[in-house]
């Protein structure tokens, strides 16, 4: 892969002597800049990054994907891209977002490869929810701390609604309230309409709620 990437920037001689650091002593802003120096992004530096961001790239896939077997090997392959482009990004603080992004294209990838009988449900499709089919009540904010009912087992029977939804609604949710993308962000990235992207959120939160009931109503 071409490396000839030129930087908006030069680096500092302030750079070069926070090398010496010890990596985890670093923060994220000045790990990203030390992978952006020289030929190839520095081990040591790159090595603490995952470190830190593993989890992270494994929640998203966990939510995107959560019936795909081989989700490790989806980690693997973007921290492969993240090591080959981290060059690209302009804005180390960005850095979370730009991996998010990184790791949410990955899924479209292998989507679009994985063509199984049971193609991607879409809400114009057939055997997706149709409009007057789902006239649910507004879907009620997330629970407060104070409210008396077990935190791990909400979140656990969250993740699993989350799952079961139809992967147009899990895509968006995730998307929308896991990665805190922006509506239209969402529309560019899935390639529908603001309106679409919308109506998928909303539907979605509505259904969770309808499953969850049980437990607001606690």
């Amino acid at each position: 892969m071409n490396q000839s990437i030129s930087l908006p920037w030069s680096p500092s001689p302030l750079i070069t002597a926070k090398a010496s650091v010890q990596p985890e002593k670093l923060s994220n802003y000045d790990l990203v800049l030390q992978c952006q120096t020289g030929h190839h992004p520095d081990k040591a530096a790159f090595a603490e990054l995952v470190r830190r961001y593993q989890s992270h790239v494994e929640r998203v896939l966990y939510h995107l994907a959560p019936d795909w077997g081989d989700r490790a090997d989806l980690v693997q392959e973007v921290w492969i891209r993240v090591y080959r482009n981290i060059r690209r990004l302009n804005d180390p603080v960005k850095f979370r977002g730009w991996l998010s992004r990184i790791a949410t294209n990955l899924f479209y990838d292998e989507l679009r490869k994985r063509k199984r009988t049971a193609p991607p449900l879409s809400l114009d499709a057939p055997l997706s929810v149709e409009d007057g089919e789902m006239e649910w009540e507004i879907a009620a904010d997330t629970p407060r701390p104070d409210e008396d009912l077990s935190t791990r087992e909400f979140y656990d029977e969250l993740h699993a609604a989350i799952a079961d939804l139809p992967e147009a609604f899990r895509t968006t949710i995730v998307l929308r309230e896991i990665q805190g993308m922006a509506y239209e962000e969402i529309a560019e990235l899935t390639g529908v309409s603001l309106g679409t992207v919308k109506s998928r959120i909303a539907r979605a939160r509505l259904r969770l709620q309808s499953q969850l009931q049980s437990y607001l109503d606690a």
